[in-house]
Order: structure tokens, then sequence, then C-alpha cells
């Protein structure tokens, strides 16, 4: 684990958090910069950048819990939903280069807006651009 990761010692306890849970693999904390009331970051505890470079395995128990989480976080705030996000990689926004799920509660009329509208403006693409893009994709996997 890098020793400047701050999400590394949030697990090694150097640095303290307001955790909501916790097992052998996975933690989620309230965020320190909430975007809303609960505000959870889920992360797996070992050190990994991107999901890319998330073991399969790992990245399942991430999801696990967010998929738990998520319901009751917004119950014990409230919420009318929630937004679940991941930022991959310092282009998509993410800060801390430790992968995290976000779990953001949502509030009607609270001014923020669908997960769409973080990416700017839509690109207009052909059909055969869709094809190819599909085809790329499905080629790798």
């Amino acid at each position: 684990m890098p020793e400047d990761c701050i999400f590394c010692q949030i697990v090694d306890g150097e640095i303290p958090s307001r955790s909501v849970y916790e097992d052998e693999d996975v933690m989620a904390f309230l965020d320190a910069n909430p975007l809303a009331p609960g505000h959870t970051l889920v992360i797996p505890k070992d050190h990994h950048e991107t999901l890319g470079d998330l073991p399969e395995d790992a990245g399942a128990q991430v999801f696990e819990t967010l998929h738990r989480l998520a319901p009751e976080i917004e119950a014990a705030v409230d919420a009318d939903g929630s937004n679940v996000a991941f930022n991959n990689g310092e282009a998509a926004g993410q800060e801390v280069p430790h992968v995290h799920g976000h779990v953001i509660p949502r509030f009607e009329g609270d001014g923020g807006a669908p997960i769409h509208a973080i990416a700017g403006d839509r690109p207009d693409l052909s059909d055969e651009e869709l094809d190819d893009i599909a085809d790329a994709v499905a080629g790798r996997t």
C-alpha cells in the first residue's frame, strides 16, 4: 500500500473516519467533504487505483457492499433516492487514486442532476460510429 494514500491510511487506522461498515475486505465511511447528508464511500481495503486494477473478486465484494448499504444510507437520512457512482481515473474526476464507490443520497428538489449531466455535451455519433465502438469493446472482452 502506498504510504501517501489517504484511504490506505484510513484502513490502517492512521487517519480517523466515520466508519459505517467494515469487514475483512471492504470498508465504508462518510465522505469528509460530502455532497449530501449521508454521502458514503465504499472502498476495498487493499490498494487498487482504478477499476481496471481491481481484481474481479474484490470488485464483487465492493459492489455487494454498495448494494447492501445504499438503501440503508437512504433510510438513515430519509433520502428519496441516491446516486451510486465511481470516478475512474483522474480525467473522470477521481481525486484519490484508490478505487472508491460513492453513495450520494438524493432528495426531491435538491438541485442535483442525473448522472448523465456529468459528461458535458453529448457527442453526435452516427450509427456506424456506435457500431464500431460496440465492436471494439466486445472484441476486448
